[in-house]
């Protein structure tokens, strides 16, 4: 026990440059102290005090602001920075050397049985106010950028942006032309505006070339006026030297 608690406190001074001192540590790290109080919940959870153990985790969230079902399961050298907001849900598995950013949510995507949140493989880094979700697997040493949404399995080591979240670079190339600054992450309603646009400049296009062929040919019906549709409602109107008018609506 001693032993992950100096791991722990050893694994926050290597990741975070804010970390001043072991005192410091102990006594202003949030998501240190949601780790260290899961360890125990979990422990409960296994050994049938489940009820206990659930009670207990929400006491530590009101206290950090951090909420790990005690079902999940966690490994060595995990780091929550910040931790404000960050949720795990019960069948998360998380592996060793995992680094997650304040605001993320491994969750699940319904009301289905058995596994359905994340794992994280060893040395995965999710950033700020990212979700992970549904029973998917994020591969060893893999990115998932800030706000990012991921849905579908990631390969090891790759990062992923985007909503929904999409691989740019595999084995350190990049898969797009995309900057992982925050003002350049892909807009999926942009994106679709601009879809929509192509489609209507293409049916322009055409529409244009057809009248052009049709004026050639002499045919004036593609783009002749249309007919006044008035007898279509059986109106009718006459006049005797502009002094009458009626009209039969049947």
């Amino acid at each position: 026990m001693f032993t992950l608690i100096a791991e722990d406190i050893r694994t926050v001074k290597e990741r975070d440059p804010a970390a001043m001192s072991t005192l410091s540590v102990l006594l202003n790290y949030p998501g240190l102290h949601a780790i260290w109080w899961h360890r125990v919940n979990h422990w409960l959870w296994k050994h049938g005090r489940r009820g206990f153990s659930r009670w207990l985790s929400q006491e530590v969230r009101f206290m950090t602001g951090v909420e790990i079902h005690p079902g999940a399961t966690v490994g060595r050298r995990f780091f929550i920075d910040h931790g404000m907001g960050v949720v795990i849900g019960e069948t998360s598995v998380i592996k060793d050397d995992v680094t997650i950013y304040q605001g993320v949510t491994l969750g699940g995507t319904g009301k289905e049985r058995g596994k359905r949140h994340p794992t994280l493989e060893d040395c995965v880094v999710v950033g700020v106010g990212a979700a992970v979700l549904g029973d998917i697997t994020v591969g060893a040493g893999s990115r998932v950028g800030g706000g990012a949404v991921v849905v579908r399995e990631v390969p090891p080591n790759c990062t992923v942006v985007g909503i929904p979240g999409r691989v740019v670079v595999r084995e350190g190339e990049r898969v797009e032309a995309v900057d992982l600054h925050h003002e350049d992450l892909p807009d999926p309603v942009i994106e679709m505006f601009q879809v929509i646009q192509r489609r209507v400049d293409r049916l322009e296009a055409r529409l244009a070339q057809d009248e052009g062929w049709a004026r050639e040919q002499g045919d004036s019906s593609l783009f002749a006026a249309p007919e006044d549709s008035s007898s279509d409602f059986g109106v009718s109107s006459s006049s005797d030297d502009g002094a009458s008018a009626s009209c039969d609506i049947g």
